[in-house]
């Protein structure tokens, strides 16, 4: 009877099939098929997150607006510019500072010499005298670096005037650094400092 019996599986066996046999079934299914409907993702972990996208509609704010004007004081990182002279040329009370707001260097000469070259040479010309290659072009001409009133400008009002434009010429503050425009302005006063045909 016991060996009759050893050939039917035990309860335990049965389940062990049993389940063996469902998780094919499950997995059959799941078998790389193709679909429309994105895929599970259980864990999101914010990769999936409600958000406002630039210029879009919103019904939360009462001007029907997503993007928020910054809190009235903000400073975006790294533009805090606590040193007006530097950044504006001018003191604190407004007034144009007279000599540079940089440390003037051998290399500071050589990049101002370098960015002059590159952005006023065209119109002042190399030698500051004013007759660049934009009067060939019908241009006006702009001012000789070497007359006694240009010498007489002060540092902070040149660097204004490289940052802000004046009459005809543009503004240069995207194009030249802060850095760099203190650089043409000493360059500058070197170049009216030099004797005459040097």
């Amino acid at each position: 009877m016991r060996k009759l019996l050893n050939i039917f599986p035990s309860k335990n066996s049965i389940y062990a099939l049993l389940a063996s046999f469902l998780f094919a079934l499950i997995f059959a299914g799941c078998r790389g098929g193709t679909s429309e409907k994105p895929p599970i993702h259980l864990n999101p972990n914010m990769d999936s997150q409600k958000k406002y996208k630039a210029q879009a509609h919103s019904n939360f704010f009462i001007n029907s607006s997503t993007m928020r004007m910054p809190v009235a004081g903000t400073v975006a990182r790294g533009d805090l510019r606590e040193n007006a002279a530097f950044y504006t040329g001018k003191n604190t009370a407004g007034n144009e500072i007279t000599s540079n707001a940089l440390d003037i260097t051998t290399a500071l000469l050589a990049r101002g010499e370098e960015r002059y070259e590159i952005y006023c040479t065209p119109c002042h010309n190399s030698n500051g005298d004013g007759k660049g290659l934009i009067i060939e072009k019908g241009m006006l001409p702009p001012p000789n670096f070497m007359d006694d009133k240009v010498k007489n400008f002060t540092d902070g009002y040149i660097f204004g005037v490289i940052s802000n434009g004046v009459r005809t010429m543009p503004s240069y503050r995207h194009q030249i650094s802060v850095r760099d425009r203190w650089a043409i302005v000493a360059h500058l006063r070197k170049m009216q400092s030099a004797p005459k045909g040097e």
